[in-house]
Order: C-alpha cells, then structure tokens, then sequence
C-alpha cells in the first residue's frame, strides 16, 4: 500500500478541481485510497516531475517549468514539493 504524505492528502482534497469536474474524493482516507487506485506519485523536485511526465508517454523536455507546473496532473505541495495524479 502506497502512503501519501499527509500535506499531498490535503492538497490534493483542497484542488482537486484542477482535474476533476466533481469530487472524487471528501476526507483524507478517500483522498489516500483514490491516489492509490491512479498510482499517483509524490516528486522532490520539477525534475523530478519531468522525468515522471516523460516515463507516463508526455513529452515534458519540450516544457518550461512553468507549463510543466501548468499540467492539471501536477499539484504544488506547501514544502515545494509536487504530487502528479493521473485523471
């Protein structure tokens, strides 16, 4: 069982709008178990996030990192950290 960071949890309840027309998930629990379900993952650093992006088909080296940060996968953590979700 994956485990997302408690500050990922909440982002991602928080804006999961960017990706989403409706809720898909209301507490932590749900958040956690969808994220699971889409094999989302959390990254240190935007390249990390790139290289993520590359690995999933999208061609992320032609992006500046503000397009990169763009992506509706992409959820900017308080810490600077990212949490990328596929919708």
């Amino acid at each position: 069982m994956a485990e997302y960071s408690e500050e990922s949890l909440n982002t991602f309840l928080e804006h999961q709008g960017q990706l989403f027309n409706e809720p898909v998930a209301e507490t932590p629990e749900e958040a956690e178990a969808f994220l699971e379900d889409c094999m989302a993952a959390e990254a240190d650093t935007i390249k990390d996030v790139r290289e993520y992006l590359d690995e999933m088909g999208m061609d992320a080296g032609e992006l500046t990192d503000a397009e990169v940060l763009d992506q509706a996968e992409v959820f900017a953590l308080p810490s600077g950290r990212y949490l990328i979700v596929e919708g």
